[in-house]
């Protein structure tokens, strides 16, 4: 039902975004001021429920259809997350350790979303440290391997710590970082459906670390082959 309702959703709201536009464009000389302020606002929340719908969709489909197990390199992923956002923020330094050998069983697209909302949050929220730092790593303990990825960045306080992974639940305003409040359900959805958990700790001004195991075959793969404690930068 959401999926259908959000699919929908989306051409209305183009077509909003789109004459707006058009009225910009084509009258430039006929809107006094107020009248172009009001557009603005009016183009930044279709743009704003877009992105909101947008992540709908992928809760929706994160939560449909089988899941392919395979063996995947975490660590790899990653690394290519990571490259992305400093494509796409290439003004910012950011350091960025992410652990070689952090193997896993599970669903290579599902994992590699739950992985781009983790780190591109861990980015976000770095964005007024003084030196940002991620970490992405895992740790091993009797034969089991938890995953994480730790930053420096706002952090939270860990009295909220359980409304994190609600859908629609922000512990940051929308006028201090970005976001819709959908990415880290959508993350709790994709590491249920492999069979794990998924936790957070934090620390107000001082950052947060978000932990997730998978399931137990997930595991034992992992254990085959020992996580090297070696990074790349």
């Amino acid at each position: 039902f959401s999926y259908s309702v959000s699919h929908d959703l989306r051409a209305p709201l183009r077509a909003i975004d789109g004459f707006g536009q058009a009225l910009v464009d084509d009258f430039p000389e006929h809107l006094p001021g107020e009248a172009k302020r009001y557009l603005s606002r009016i183009r930044a929340s279709t743009q704003h429920m877009a992105q909101l719908i947008e992540d709908l969709l992928k809760l929706a489909r994160v939560s449909r259809g089988p899941i392919e197990r395979r063996t995947v390199d975490l660590g790899q992923i990653a690394q290519q997350v990571v490259g992305e956002l400093q494509q796409r923020d290439p003004g910012r330094a950011v350091e960025v350790s992410a652990w070689d050998g952090m193997r896993a069983e599970g669903d290579p697209h599902l994992l590699r979303v739950a992985l781009e909302n983790l780190i591109g949050n861990a980015w976000k929220f770095t964005a007024r440290s003084a030196k940002p730092r991620i970490e992405i790593g895992a740790l091993k303990d009797r034969g089991r391997t938890t995953f994480f990825v730790r930053d420096n960045g706002a952090g939270f306080e860990m009295a909220y710590a359980d409304k994190l992974f609600g859908a629609f639940q922000r512990l940051h305003s929308a006028t201090e970082y970005a976001g819709t409040g959908i990415g880290l359900a959508t993350v709790q959805r994709i590491v249920h459906r492999h069979g794990g958990r998924i936790w957070a700790e934090g620390e107000v001004g001082k950052g947060a670390v978000f932990f997730f195991t998978l399931a137990i075959a997930g595991e034992e793969a992992a254990a085959a082959e020992p996580v090297e404690e070696k990074a790349h930068g």
